[in-house]
């Protein structure tokens, strides 16, 4: 069976209308793969209560932690016999699920992934296909994998972001029972990873698009207003409820969604690429990269350094995004965004040597510049000054130090 990969992604709230969906197709056997942590939970026992409510032979994979090229090619050619994939779990699980989905049965597909480059990204030619269909299952928030049309996956160099409409899944089940045991801390980072994603494809482009930009102000402020949520929750000791997780889910999926990025330039999201950088050189969570990250790269940007960004529009998103909360957040973007950050609990101190930032520079530059249109010609000396407002080093401690006791 060859599947069309053209059609969007059918969102399911809830798992109970997933069984009919599975009966579909010819064969018998399905492959679900899960994260280690989710092996004893509810959202998993709903999912296997379907299969084989759908009449389905179950095949359980378990995969622990990111998958390498190697290591997904191996799976992909261990799953001879099935029509059906379905995912639960975090964002490198479910990435793995769509590359697993795409090299099944599919030698080309293998052939290009393996492929050397330096680039940091390769994109699948438009007419790729897969031979099996996909269910996504999330079971964290932000990462939006469930809708999106690209994943991560590991290399010798790096990591590689893998593009193409082949790995749009095909079903989204959104479960707030999914996301029952995640920390409170972890939805917190979820909202912000969404928000970022968001305001960087509107602030790093200096086009004007009123609809476009009228879609993302308003999904903007429904994540800050979620994030807030969040945060009143965890200040009175109470768990976040269910309908506020299901509420970020489907924000975060919809940040994804073409029809609020049309017109934008390809590569607008400079602070992506730097971040997961950095967040893969110091051994950190990505988010606590994009914390460190973003305070400092909107203050380029609204200092004027305009390959980063728009200042005019990154001013108007902040006006916009401020009116939330006019009393708890400072005026300017950069302060304002790193009084919202903390306010969120969001970590976004990280530290490193002089020589890790120069390596960390010279990995972003050989993997998105030096002639590749990803980093918009930024230097490895100029992405080094902008890493330098991100990272602290003991060096710059030190001096700081010396000057407040001078002081």
């Amino acid at each position: 069976m060859t599947q069309s990969t053209q059609c969007l992604t059918r969102t399911i709230f809830g798992c109970d209308g997933l069984a009919p969906w599975l009966a579909r197709g010819s064969r018998r056997r399905v492959t679900l793969l899960a994260d280690p942590g989710v092996l004893d939970s509810e959202i998993l026992a709903r999912v296997r209560r379907q299969v084989a409510k759908a009449g389905r032979e179950e095949d359980l994979l378990v995969l622990p932690g990111p998958g390498d090229l190697a290591g997904v090619v191996d799976q992909a050619g261990r799953m001879a016999g099935t029509e059906l994939i379905v995912g639960v779990g975090g964002g490198s699980l479910l990435d793995q699920a769509k590359l697993l989905a795409l090299l099944h049965e599919s030698p080309s597909a293998r052939a290009r992934l393996s492929v050397p480059q330096r680039s940091g990204m390769m994109v699948l030619p438009q007419d790729t296909e897969r031979a099996v269909r996909l269910v996504a299952v999330p079971t964290t928030l932000g990462t939006g994998a469930e809708l999106s049309t690209v994943a991560c996956l590991e290399y010798p160099q790096g990591k590689r972001l893998i593009s193409g409409e082949c790995l749009r899944p095909d079903i989204a089940v959104l479960d707030p029972v999914a996301t029952d045991t995640l920390p409170a801390e972890l939805i917190s980072e979820g909202v912000l990873e969404a928000l970022f994603r968001l305001v960087s494809m509107y602030a790093g482009d200096h086009a004007d698009l009123p609809t476009e930009d009228a879609l993302a102000e308003a999904l903007a402020v429904r994540l800050v207003t979620a994030g807030h949520e969040v945060r009143r929750a965890r200040g009175s000791g109470r768990p976040v409820e269910r309908p506020l997780r299901l509420e970020i889910a489907k924000l975060s999926g919809l940040t994804h969604q073409e029809w609020i990025h049309l017109g934008r330039a390809a590569f607008a999201n400079k602070g992506w690429l730097i971040a997961n950088e950095v967040s893969v050189a110091l051994g950190v969570r990505k988010m606590r990269a994009v914390a460190a990250l973003l305070p400092p790269l909107w203050e380029a940007i609204a200092g004027g350094e305009e390959r980063l960004g728009s200042a005019r529009k990154l001013a108007r998103l902040w006006s916009v995004l401020r009116a939330v909360d006019p009393d708890g957040l400072p005026g300017d973007p950069a302060g304002g965004m790193a009084a919202l950050i903390d306010s969120w609990l969001v970590e976004r101190r990280l530290s490193a040597g002089e020589d890790t930032l120069d390596a960390i520079a010279s990995r972003i530059v050989r993997a998105w510049g030096a002639g590749l249109p990803m980093l918009g010609g930024l230097t490895k000396d100029e992405v080094r000054r902008l890493l330098a407002q991100v990272v602290r080093t003991p060096e710059a401690a030190t001096a700081v130090s010396t000057q407040d006791s001078r002081g």
